[in-house]
């Protein structure tokens, strides 16, 4: 079935279009990428798809039958509005009978007049006729996988993290078929994009994205589509495939090229004798020359080939001693002093190349502000070397005078840059290197995309020739062409490197060693890739998951036995289980039993030869070790009342 078609589509920019002539459709079940540099117009067109733009020209059909969700790069919100009110702000009727039906619960417990248990019953009988049972539990799965437990807290106290998983949250819980995402993995910790990424790739829903995250792209999408010289291109396939397509493709295109320029040569010189072009022959030939002169030509990706001087660091270059600090966590009226990191030691030594990894709120970024000095550390110390010369990048800079021209910004901190092999790269060079030619560096900065924007501070930060690098979430907001310039500047970088990072590609690319921030405020390293860690630790949750099986099978085992034993005198119960807990009760039992099954048969299909089989059998058995873990969970808790 046809979901979203998209007909001619084109946008006007201030000066120019920024995209034209835009036609591509997306049918049930297909997963889809839009990819292009910044300021191509990626979020323009995806805000467009989703009725927040109107278009300059053509169409866009979405099914109506289908439904519609957007996630939007910067969700907006009110303060005001507690999580329950953001997430439920929806014209789903499922999702309003199920509001309705928790709100009357909570009623029941302070009030059991004949209008409130009416109510109430009348609410139950929905939920059964619409069968909105299981499709609560998924809401309030993929609430509490997403970390939303408190659903009373208002919107104004929550960090820009937790807002994105709470948009989020909203548009995965909607009853659509389509979603359209703008940057969703922006501002989420490594561990929710992993949970949302086999989220995305096992639904049934279409989906169409912006993301940079090529890890993302590659267990989701089916197709991507490219937005470049303001058209749509469609590569079919995941993005290893597209990558293999477009190295084919440019390979064909400068060919070509070359053959043109040859026959152009010879093309020069005749129109350079002023032939006469009388004759019809003459004149076609004159205008097929001018045709080929006056054509789009293509244009090769540059390659990144400099390696800064880098400044020389001395024998001591950071040290941390007993690095402490505590915030209050909570919200007002709950707020406890807890250590975000505590008692942290560690002396860095020449060419180290480190990532850290935590969950949002683990204190990453108060790490690097306690390491520059932005902030202070409740006690301990940080110890420089007077060689090191740090260039910290944050999470969103500041740009006191906008106004000023990009050549001017980056020449405010250096004029020239001098590469390793002794090259002086001008200002105006250096900033080519990073995609900012011609125009642009005349352009105020007021005028630049906020990608655009975050690249020139990074373009600046480097030309300061720095010999130790921290990095607080680069990779937001920057396009697939910047994250391959910056990996491949920092994997040639001689100096130290400290990088904070959601993007696991990336991760991977530049840090070999790892901090891991842990939830009780300790620091723990981690000799390794960054997709090496998550394996270790998927791993080590599931041999946690095997011995908590184990130790609550026993543990049932001897409640049997202690039944049995005094079952002349039966224990008496606290309460009894509502209805509504009676029925999710029974369901979680005819679940069990299905998925215990389902188990046994992908055991079997894990034996098979096809590795394709097996990945997949593999993902599966681990989706409904989750699945059961949290039903085995929950049935405990009801069976003591049964």
């Amino acid at each position: 079935m046809n979901l979203l078609s998209v007909s001619g589509l084109a946008k006007l920019s201030r000066e120019n279009y920024l995209f034209t002539d835009v036609t591509f459709g997306l049918n049930e079940g297909d997963k889809a990428a839009l990819i292009g540099r910044n300021g191509t117009g990626k979020s323009t067109l995806l805000n467009t798809i989703a009725g927040v733009l109107e278009p300059d020209q053509g169409t866009v059909v979405i099914n109506k039958e289908a439904g519609v969700s957007f996630l939007p790069q910067n969700p907006l919100y009110n303060k005001e509005d507690t999580i329950r009110d953001h997430i439920f702000k929806s014209n789903s009727p499922k999702l309003k009978i199920i509001r309705e039906y928790e709100d009357i619960c909570l009623k029941l417990e302070d009030s059991s007049s004949d209008a409130v248990q009416n109510k109430f019953d009348e609410l139950t009988l929905k939920m059964n006729a619409g069968d909105l049972w299981n499709y609560e539990a998924q809401v309030k799965s993929i609430l509490s996988t997403l970390g939303i437990n408190d659903m009373e807290r208002k919107m104004g106290e929550l960090s820009g993290g937790m807002i994105k998983k709470v948009a989020l949250a909203q548009v995965l819980v909607e009853d659509t078929k389509l979603l359209l995402l703008d940057e969703p993995t922006n501002h989420l910790d490594i561990s929710t994009i992993w949970w949302l990424q086999n989220y995305l790739a096992e639904t049934k829903r279409s989906v169409l994205m912006v993301t940079h995250d090529r890890y993302f792209l590659d267990a989701v999408c089916n197709n991507i589509y490219e937005l470049d010289r303001k058209r749509v291109k469609l590569y079919v396939g995941n993005y290893s495939t597209y990558l293999e397509k477009k190295a084919t493709e440019s390979e064909i295109e400068a060919n070509t090229e070359r053959r043109i320029e040859s026959v152009l040569r010879f093309e020069r010189d005749w129109l350079s004798r002023g032939p006469c072009a009388r004759g019809t022959k003459a004149k076609a030939r004159i205008q097929r020359d001018m045709a080929l002169i006056n054509r789009e030509k293509f244009q090769e990706d540059k390659g990144f080939t400099f390696h800064v001087e880098g400044r020389r660091l001395g024998g001591k270059v950071l040290e941390l001693h007993h690095i402490t600090k505590n915030f209050a966590k909570g919200f007002a009226g709950n707020k406890s002093n807890n250590p975000v990191i505590k008692d942290f030691s560690y002396t860095f030594n020449k060419g180290e190349k480190i990532g850290i990894f935590g969950d949002n709120g683990s204190g990453k970024s108060t790490l690097l502000n306690i390491i520059t000095g932005k902030i202070e550390a409740d006690a301990g110390t940080v110890v420089k070397g007077e060689n090191t010369f740090i260039a910290y990048y944050e999470q969103n800079p500041v740009f006191e005078n906008t106004n000023l021209t990009v050549l001017e910004y980056i020449k405010e901190a250096a004029e020239v840059m001098k590469t390793a092999d002794g090259t002086v790269l001008s200002a105006g060079l250096f900033l080519e290197q990073f995609g900012f030619e011609g125009r642009i560096q005349h352009s105020a900065v007021s005028t630049l995309s906020g990608g655009e924007r975050k690249r020139l501070y990074l373009v600046r930060l480097l030309i300061g020739n720095p010999n130790f690098i921290i990095l607080d979430e680069p990779t937001n907001d920057f396009d697939i062409f910047t994250m391959n310039i910056l990996e491949k500047f920092l994997m040639d970088f001689g100096g130290c490197l400290l990088i904070v990072s959601h993007d696991r590609y990336f991760m991977d690319k530049v840090a070999d060693t790892m901090f891991i921030l842990e939830n009780d405020g300790s620091v723990s390293g981690f000799v390794g890739k960054c997709s090496e860690y998550i394996d270790y630790r998927e791993e080590k949750r599931a041999q946690e998951k095997l011995a908590n099986e184990k130790a609550r099978q026993e543990a049932a085992k001897s409640k049997e036995v202690k039944a049995s034993d005094n079952a002349v005198k039966a224990p008496e119960k606290k309460r009894r289980l509502s209805y509504k807990e009676q029925r999710e009760f029974e369901e979680l039992e005819k679940n069990i039993a299905k998925w215990e099954e389902d188990k046994k048969t992908l055991e079997a299909a894990m034996a098979d030869t096809d590795y394709a089989k097996v990945q997949k059998a593999g993902e599966e058995y681990a989706r409904l070790e989750k699945e059961l873990e949290t039903a085995y969970s929950r049935w405990e808790e009801l069976a003591e009342f049964i």
